[in-house]
């Protein structure tokens, strides 16, 4: 019986060691290892890299391997993680001085072996991150040295650095931002204020914050590269989305050409001071569409999901940026104060030994150590006896070591110049106690004065590099390049990329839907397959546009139950994939006697020939299509001819009976539109073009195509073209301290071409451009009372002449000049990008 209980106790015993070991595992990795402490921002292998350097500080550099070695007293892990975290933190270029190859962020090359390179702790560290009077201690983990439990950080580090770690059932991803926006925002917060931090990345790039949500858990912020078009040709890419590298961005582009998603010639890493990946485009391709493409296939455009965890009083916490920045600025202020308060408490010690020392010398109380006493414990009691008539001057008791101090100081001949240099230090040392007392009174104005000092000492060359941008959203579909071919073989009713022996269809993208038509009547819309069934005699197959409101089906059809013939037209804008439509009746007879697609709403004339069997008088008549209106794709349609028909022939070419296409220009994403989004730029046949002027002076005509990309920035006035209006323009010449104007009317007519009005030149200034019909010119110079408002009738009294002209003079140039445009006719005010 007894062996029987040892044995369950032993058995329980090892049950209960593996409940508990796995907690203490997780706990251990997510304390330890993984997550970093609210306090000052570090993980424990920071913390103690940080710690060695400071050991080791001397203000010269040291060998990355020996500071390795330093480190290894107080990490109890390897080398290789202790030279990782060191050379993450020395990329950041905030806490530590580099000397040698440390690798690049951009592309991803490694740092040098640790003999190699060098550090030291910067500047700014040694400011922030030390002060041991206010340091909280405890044992290394071999109980033979003494470590920080946190740094007295006084800065939000942890914002700046960001961090990122994966422990046992958690992760933690902070994402760094900018130096001076943290300042920034800790004063705004000091101060009662609002603020709001977003990202900020070292490669650059451009960033989409709207569903950032302060970093918690759930948001996320889009993040690209910029991509500059040179020439027609070529592309550049001139930075590096955050969190990838050169090399696996280059990877991403080319496995995107071998996929067929985009087309281009070469891939060229020209990455030197700066980041430059050259990219060549295949002949005839749209560098528009590439982009967007590079966009949506590429790692040109991620997504990242932060998840702010820290450790906060020894346990895991998700906080939102906003509250990380306030605890650690409660923290920095926090940390200041008990400076201020260690500061005074050894200013008023100073001052109360500076004060007995003047006493002991000034009063001659030193001669007590020349009289003969006994013991040294009365010599001592002697002392304290003489000061008893001057312990009023005193803040507190003389304590037996303030006497003993006094009687280790030399005695010698004390002259009036020494007690006025006693007098001298207290009064200094008041003036010391006084400010601490104030700043200790006043500790916001304090804290946020110690910001500001940062923000001036440090904060130069740490302007943000990621640019803030709304993304507009790119559909796949609408940038994929069609490299799939579709065949189609009608007889049997199959649609497919397999059935390479059959007719050819067209070419499609993978993300492409298809819409077919069979002579029974049934529509089906089907995803780009091998090869998919629609049904026994295929009329009509295409790539299918969803939400497309102009595409117009004009169709006539015999019910399979009466025989009547109907007539309809219609259009297909949204379906369910894979569901057949009966477009007729419904009966199973029936069928498709005529079916044409028009892309503006067009209405031809067809030719009805009837059976000539039937008992209709007349067998043969036109049928016009204009005469129906466009319904939705379920309506019976209108009756054409009760009789049965033999034939139904195309006769003659219709015209479109749609409205031209309303277009808008969304100048926050610099895209055009046909969903209201933005300025309505008009209504638009399909031979229109688009007007688009420079800030830089030169103009371009643009088609209608949607996925053209502009930058609103760099425009001046985007418009519907009209070859009849005239533009007029105002640039000054800074050289010759004149301003021009000019009118003049585009001749050019090549699409996507930049021509310059005015002359390329950096002292050459497009001022303001209008395409009123009677333009005049409200100018204002001077300022002050001395302001001079003038009014130009520009449209009656410049001329119109060639677009190369150079102008006519009209005033002398001046940085304080205001100027709008007013047509005359209409006393409206030109608005549009000026």
């Amino acid at each position: 019986m007894a062996d029987q209980k040892n044995i369950t106790e032993s058995e329980s015993g090892v049950q209960g060691q593996y409940k508990t070991w796995f907690l203490d595992y997780a706990s251990y990795v997510i304390l330890e290892r993984a997550v970093p402490a609210v306090e000052d921002g570090l993980k424990p292998v920071q913390r103690r890299i940080l710690h060695a350097m400071k050991e080791m500080d001397d203000g010269r550099f040291n060998k990355v391997a020996n500071i390795i070695g330093q480190s290894m007293q107080y990490h109890p892990h390897g080398d290789a993680s202790i030279g990782d975290a060191l050379v993450n933190m020395g990329q950041k270029e905030l806490l530590i001085d580099t000397q040698g190859n440390w690798g690049d962020v951009r592309t991803g090359d490694d740092a040098a072996a640790p003999r190699y390179i060098e550090a030291r702790l910067s500047k700014f560290a040694l400011e922030v991150a030390f002060n041991a009077k206010t340091t909280e201690w405890q044992l290394s983990y071999d109980g033979r040295k003494q470590e920080p439990v946190t740094l007295p950080m006084k800065f939000p580090l942890l914002l700046v650095h960001g961090a990122e770690g994966i422990a046992v059932g958690l992760s933690t991803k902070i994402l760094p931002h900018n130096f001076i926006e943290v300042c920034e925002a800790a004063i705004k917060y000091l101060r009662g204020k609002k603020f709001e931090l977003l990202p900020d990345f070292l490669t650059g790039g451009m960033m989409d914050a709207t569903s950032y949500t302060e970093g918690k858990r759930g948001g996320k912020i889009r993040v690209r590269a910029a991509i500059e078009e040179v020439d027609k040709k070529t592309l550049i890419i001139k930075n590096i989305p955050y969190g990838i590298t050169a090399s696996t961005l280059m990877d991403s582009i080319v496995k995107a050409n071998d996929q067929g998603k985009i087309k281009i010639k070469k891939v060229t890493d020209a990455i030197a001071k700066n980041v430059e990946i050259i990219i060549e485009l295949a002949a005839g391709i749209s560098p528009d569409i590439t982009i967007d493409a590079l966009y949506a296939f590429t790692d040109c455009e991620l997504s990242i999901s932060p998840n702010a965890c820290v450790i906060v009083d020894q346990k895991p916490r998700f906080l939102g940026v906003q509250e990380l920045l306030k605890l650690s600025v409660d923290k920095t202020k926090d940390l200041l104060q008990r400076e201020l308060e260690i500061k005074l408490s050894e200013l008023e010690d100073k001052w109360h030994y500076t004060s007995l020392e003047k006493i002991f010398f000034e009063e001659k109380i030193y001669k007590e150590l020349e009289k003969k006493h006994e013991t040294w414990e009365k010599v001592i009691a002697a002392i304290d006896k003489a000061f008893a008539p001057f312990k009023n001057q005193l803040k507190r008791e003389i304590a037996r070591e303030d006497i003993l101090k006094l009687t280790e100081k030399p005695v010698r001949r004390i002259y009036k110049l020494d007690i006025d240099e006693l007098n001298d230090q207290i009064k200094n040392i008041e003036a010391d106690i006084k400010q601490v007392k104030y700043d200790l009174n006043n500790l916001t104005d304090f804290s946020v004065a110690y910001f500001e000092n940062l923000l001036k000492k440090y904060g130069k060359g740490r302007e943000r590099k990621t640019e803030i941008k709304l993304f507009d959203t790119i559909q796949a579909k609408q940038v994929a390049i069609a490299n799939t071919k579709l065949y189609i073989n009608r007889s049997e009713g199959f649609i497919g990329t397999g059935l390479k022996k059959d007719e050819f269809l067209a070419d499609c993208s993978e993300f492409d839907d298809i819409i077919a038509f069979t002579k029974r009547g049934i529509m089906k819309v089907i995803k780009v397959a091998d090869k998919t069934f629609i049904g026994k005699d295929i009329l009509h197959a295409a790539v299918f546009m969803k939400n497309d409101e102009r595409t117009t089906y004009n169709m006539i059809y015999s019910d399979g139950d009466s025989g009547t013939s109907y007539a309809k037209r219609f259009n297909v804008t949204g379906v369910t994939r894979d569901k057949e439509y009966d477009l007729t009746k419904g009966n199973d007879k029936s069928k498709v006697q005529y079916l044409s697609v028009n892309a503006n709403g067009e209405a031809e004339v067809v030719k009805i020939t009837l059976s000539p069997n039937c008992s209709a008088r007349i067998k043969e008549f036109d049928f016009y299509f204009e005469t129906l209106d466009i319904k939705g794709r379920s309506s019976m349609g209108n009756q054409v001819t009760k009789y049965p028909v033999r034939t139904v022939k195309f006769k003659e070419k219709g015209t479109a009976t749609l409205a031209g296409r309303k277009l808008w220009f969304d100048n926050v994403y610099g895209r055009l539109n046909g969903d209201g989004k933005g300025i309505l730029l008009g209504s638009f046949e399909a031979e229109d073009k688009i007007l688009v002027i420079y800030k830089d002076g030169s103009y371009e005509l643009t088609d209608l195509e949607l996925t053209q990309r502009f930058e609103p920035d760099k425009i001046l006035l985007l418009e519907k073209f009209n070859p009849e209006k005239i533009i007029t323009a105002v640039y000054a010449d800074v050289d010759k301290k004149q301003y021009f104007v000019k009118r003049f009317k585009i001749e050019t007519t090549s699409l996507h071409n930049k021509f310059f009005f005015i002359k390329e030149d950096k002292n050459i200034v497009l001022e303001t451009i209008t395409t009123t019909q009677d333009p005049v010119l409200y100018f204002e110079k001077g300022r002050g009372a001395q302001i001079q408002k003038i009014k130009y009738k520009i449209g009656k009294n410049i001329e119109v002449t060639g677009w190369k002209s150079v102008g006519t003079r009209f005033e002398d140039y001046s940085k304080s000049v205001k100027m709008h445009w007013v047509d005359n006719n209409t006393n409206t005010q030109q608005t549009l990008f000026e």
